[in-house]
């Protein structure tokens, strides 16, 4: 049950990576928590601090796509080091308007859309460079891995970010991140390079839109995408907890522990996800995952009190987080490394998209029916979503690591390139 270590204690660069993604998430959620509460403070507004969101929206889906393509070509690390570079000088940006006597609100806006454009272009080639740093036979340990990397800094970072809120100011807060994005990106830098292994092609429209056309043809790809954004979709409920808190269970100081219950679930799933290496059957181990996820958001809108809600918050986040320790090992055992980019572009609108309407279903429908009933309502449509979208993708439901035909084509290529010491723990599928 306990988490495989074996590529932090074998792989030096996935050590790397892993500390490094866990270090920018953790400055990224100080400045997350930093950006709405500056913009607030100087502006009374709720509507402004949700229009920093709409703001990034665009920046993310532009250059989520073309960074996904430029991943294709460039050199990976590269592009890695240049864009930590670009976000640790628009964080200080940040930091020094909000040293200065009267901070302009218009600057939070201008910068947050450039830290998202820098993000975006980013997170593909990070992704996309993850498998070259592991044995195929360790990617499902090493996606849950960068998991908890990532988990760890969700939960940490907020609190931090209050803390220097509340004790020594806001542009603290982005010193942080800074400090965050500089070691981040001399871990990049200390890592060898990975060229490319075949010839690449040059970012265009006509890449962008070749891998859009190989995700959709690919049904086993386009169900864990489906998948994924039904969940957020229909069931999310984060933008519900404030009036859970004030409305519905009449304690707002347990806010907190409603926002940080999924993660601390995400966290406990990851830190027992041992087992996990062994399930070949990703398909359905991903629609169970989801389904449950669902089924334990409808059960929390039924729970008459906190301490049972925030339990079955964190069933949530415990079961989406296996649903995603499957899907990216899909993702990192079976796309081409000429289109993995591509794909990890596409793949990071599908988990923006979807918690974003998944905010506005949640919104209008409490407003019009009631909080529980919107939590309730959206576990049960997330549970029907996720089956209809498993019944409509057979190729998704069946998918199996050891006969998948991209797998095995993968497996033989990895086989091939890696170096002396470097094997393939995956069971071979039988003759």
């Amino acid at each position: 049950m306990r988490v495989d270590l074996t590529p932090l204690r074998t792989r030096r660069d996935f050590r790397l990576l892993f500390l490094a993604g866990t270090v920018f998430y953790l400055g990224a959620m100080v400045s997350y928590v930093a950006i709405p509460f500056q913009v607030y403070a100087l502006t009374g507004s709720n509507l402004a601090v949700g229009l920093i969101g709409l703001v990034e929206l665009v920046p993310l889906v532009v250059f989520g796509l073309y960074g996904g393509a430029l991943a294709d070509h460039v050199d990976r690390r590269r592009l890695l080091i240049v864009t930590g570079v670009a976000q640790a000088a628009f964080t200080a940006v940040l930091a020094v308007n909000a040293f200065a006597g009267h901070p302009q609100v218009w600057v939070l806006f201008v910068v947050s859309a450039f830290l998202s454009a820098a993000s975006a272009l980013q997170r593909p080639s990070r992704e996309a460079l993850m498998p070259r740093t592991v044995a195929h036979g360790e990617l499902v340990a090493a996606n849950a891995l960068i998991g908890l990397g990532m988990q760890v800094g969700v939960l940490v970072g907020p609190a931090i970010g209050g803390l220097l809120i509340a004790f020594v100011g806001i542009g603290w807060c982005f010193l942080v991140d800074i400090a965050g994005l500089v070691i981040a990106t001399l871990m990049y830098v200390a890592m060898r390079p990975y060229p490319h292994r075949a010839e690449t092609t040059p970012p265009s429209l006509a890449g962008i839109g070749e891998g859009v056309r190989y995700a959709v043809a690919r049904r086993d790809l386009l169900g864990t995408y489906l998948v994924d954004i039904a969940a957020m979709l229909l069931a999310m409920p984060v933008v519900l907890f404030p009036a859970l808190a004030l409305n519905v269970f009449h304690r707002p100081e347990v806010l907190g522990l409603l926002y940080s219950a999924e993660t601390v679930g995400a966290l406990l799933a990851t830190a027992l996800s041992g087992w996990t290496a062994r399930v070949q059957r990703h398909g359905r181990a991903i629609v169970v995952a989801a389904a449950a996820y669902g089924a334990c958001i409808a059960a929390a809108g039924l729970m008459p009190n906190v301490l049972l809600f925030t339990l079955f918050i964190a069933l949530s986040g415990a079961a989406d987080m296996v649903s995603g320790i499957f899907r990216t090992t899909i993702w990192s055992q079976t796309i081409p490394e000429n289109m993995r980019g591509r794909l990890a572009g596409i793949e990071m609108l599908s988990y923006s998209v979807g918690p974003l309407g998944g905010q506005v279903r949640a919104g209008l429908v409490a407003d019009v029916w009631s909080v529980r009933a919107s939590i309730v309502s959206g576990g049960i449509a997330c549970v029907a979503g996720v089956t209809i979208t498993a019944a409509m993708l057979r190729d998704f439901w069946s998918y199996d690591a050891r006969t998948d035909q991209h797998a095995l084509a993968e497996r033989a290529i990895r086989a091939a390139s890696e170096g002396p010491g470097v094997t393939d723990a995956l069971p071979r599928a039988d003759p």
